[in-house]
């Protein structure tokens, strides 16, 4: 008896009505879950070199060291990004303004922002960032 239920046309409307369920509700989660994601990315932090200052970044900025300025792979231009070094807890808000190439960094910043973080030297810093606005 539960086999030929099972066999029947009411069941497998039922079958069909549940998988339509549990994908929707999926779908509904993964929507709701793109609007928890968070702006804060951890990684590696770099700087441009002097030989840079002058040039025309991607938002067709010329660059200048002394700008508070970074690169970044995703970010929309004109985002501005908190950026927080983790050896020595110094902070600096930069605004960006240029791509960057998938080379292991998650941001490139300018001299004067990598000064305020206290990695010039180092060249190199382990840092996190947070959008702030855009």
């Amino acid at each position: 008896m539960l086999y030929d239920f099972l066999k029947s046309e009411k069941s497998c409307n039922l079958r069909k009505k549940f998988r339509m369920k549990k994908l929707f509700l999926f779908l509904v989660a993964l929507f709701l879950l793109s609007f928890i994601s968070t702006d804060i990315q951890k990684g590696t932090a770099s700087y441009y070199g002097n030989s840079m200052h002058g040039r025309r970044t991607y938002s067709g900025e010329k660059y200048h060291k002394d700008s508070l300025t970074a690169a970044h792979k995703t970010l929309p231009m004109g985002t501005k990004v908190k950026v927080t070094n983790l050896k020595n807890d110094s902070i600096v808000i930069v605004k960006i303004n240029d791509r960057m190439s998938a080379h292991g960094r998650i941001i490139d910043l300018s001299m004067a922002a990598a000064k305020k973080l206290n990695f010039v030297r180092a060249g190199l810093a382990q840092v996190t960032i947070e959008k702030i606005e855009k």
